[in-house]
């Protein structure tokens, strides 16, 4: 998995970083018009999913983590716009440890929610995220990548249309537009499909407070019972040299969640289940051993 996850990834990120040329055609966009149509996109009522982490130091060293994942589209209920929640499953002294995370809707004014809970502590506490930079899971993403903006949070400004290998890419530049932005810019790449509904934001390159490049996001995308869905991602850190991997596979799309799973019984019930499960594990291996 290690070489298929970083080697796949790292082919695909070389191709999108060969030099590019713009295209004839220059078509007459805005960037919040660009946004609305390709950054967006449906996502499905829930998901379920394995989900790997791999995050590659400047030395070649390989942590791995791996969890089972479960999203949920709450369509405002409550002023909740959706819920995730990560049981952790490997490495083994970190299984049963389980993260939950909720957002809002705009109009509900309320930051992002997350809780942690520990089997070895057997707590369950409340994380504040005190700086958005901080790194999510121990990876080169940010609190504040995996968290959507608002439109309305920058100032979006179309670049044009670049091609490379048959391909065409809307660029678009975003501005934050608070006094104090965690990047100076973002630059997002939207694949362009044959209509507005296979457009997708396929690379994001994100620039420090002092307008140096900082970080390249791959993203490749999958198409399941009309939701769009990321299968894989890879972030370089230019100014590290660290890279992290994203994996989501044996994906299922409406399968009716339900909404106690979301819930901090639940982390302690679903990190509980997955201990027993690894403790019936060895005591069914050590079975057959002494047989």
């Amino acid at each position: 998995m290690k070489k298929l996850l970083f080697s796949g990834l790292t082919f695909l990120f070389a191709s999108l970083c060969t030099p590019l040329t713009f295209a004839a055609e220059e078509i007459k966009l805005s960037g919040e018009e660009v946004f609305k149509q390709c950054g967006y996109k449906n996502r499905g009522n829930d998901q379920k999913s394995r989900f790997i982490v791999e995050r590659r130091d400047n030395k070649g060293s390989i942590r791995r983590g791996e969890y089972l994942r479960f999203w949920k589209d709450f369509k405002g209920r409550d002023g909740v716009a959706d819920k995730m929640v990560l049981f952790q499953t490997y490495p083994p002294v970190a299984k049963g440890a389980a993260f939950m995370r909720t957002t809002y809707v705009p109009e509900f004014k309320q930051g992002v929610d997350q809780w942690i809970y520990l089997p070895l502590l057997k707590k369950i506490r409340r994380v504040t995220i005190r700086n958005p930079g901080d790194s999510f899971l121990n990876t080169d993403l940010a609190y504040a990548d995996v968290n959507p903006r608002e439109l309305n949070e920058d100032n979006h400004k179309y670049l044009g249309i670049r091609e490379k290998n048959d391909l065409q890419f809307y660029l678009v530049e975003s501005v934050p537009k608070e006094e104090k932005p965690l990047y100076s810019k973002r630059v997002y790449w939207f694949k362009k499909g044959q209509s507005w509904d296979d457009c997708v934001n396929v690379r994001v390159n994100y620039y420090d407070a002092n307008g140096a490049p900082l970080k390249d996001q791959i993203i490749k995308w999958q198409k399941v019972d009309g939701a769009w869905v990321w299968s894989r991602v890879l972030v370089k850190n230019l100014q590290t040299g660290t890279s992290s991997g994203f994996v989501l596979t044996n994906l299922t799309i409406n399968s009716n969640i339900e909404d106690s799973l979301f819930t901090e019984r639940s982390l302690i019930k679903g990190a509980t289940n997955l201990m027993q499960s690894g403790k019936d594990e060895k005591a069914a291996k050590k079975t057959i051993e002494q047989k």
